[in-house]
């Protein structure tokens, strides 16, 4: 099976460097990162990251792997948006270096498209939950 996948990038690097790549401070927080509208439950890796540099330069790699999703509402609303997962790396400038101290975020898109479905169980469901733990209980603790 041949598939496909859309690769690409972003990134932030210095336009001139005075002094030395070394001195170039690429210290960055990520307030909010998203590829789409948010759905009730998500947790975007990387909202709220710090990475503060104090006395060194280099260049923060995030790879990113994109997943098209739909999130299908109790009212059969449906959603598009994406989620992510995400590596990172550092690479700490060395005196020989000939690049430029950035941040890239390189990311593909994944051909796989993922389905969540809001559900509400029934009321008989909950009781037979209920009963499975208290006959769990009852077999642990030997009282019958």
């Amino acid at each position: 099976m041949l598939v496909c996948t859309i690769t690409s990038s972003f990134y932030i690097l210095p336009a001139q460097i005075f002094g030395g790549a070394k001195k170039v401070n690429v210290s960055h927080v990520i307030h909010d990162l998203s590829f789409g509208p948010k759905y009730p439950g998500i947790h975007n890796p990387l909202d709220g990251t710090a990475r503060i540099l104090d006395d060194t330069s280099g260049t923060f790699k995030y790879y990113i792997k994109i997943v098209p999703t739909e999130y299908r509402y109790l009212s059969k609303e449906v959603l598009p948006t994406n989620q992510f997962s995400v590596t990172e790396y550092f690479v700490p400038m060395r005196d020989f270096d000939r690049s430029w101290p950035a941040v890239f975020f390189l990311y593909d898109l994944s051909p796989i498209t993922v389905t969540i479905r809001e559900e509400r169980r029934s009321f008989l469901h909950f009781l037979t939950r209920l009963c499975a733990v208290l006959g769990g209980t009852f077999a642990l603790t030997g009282t019958c």
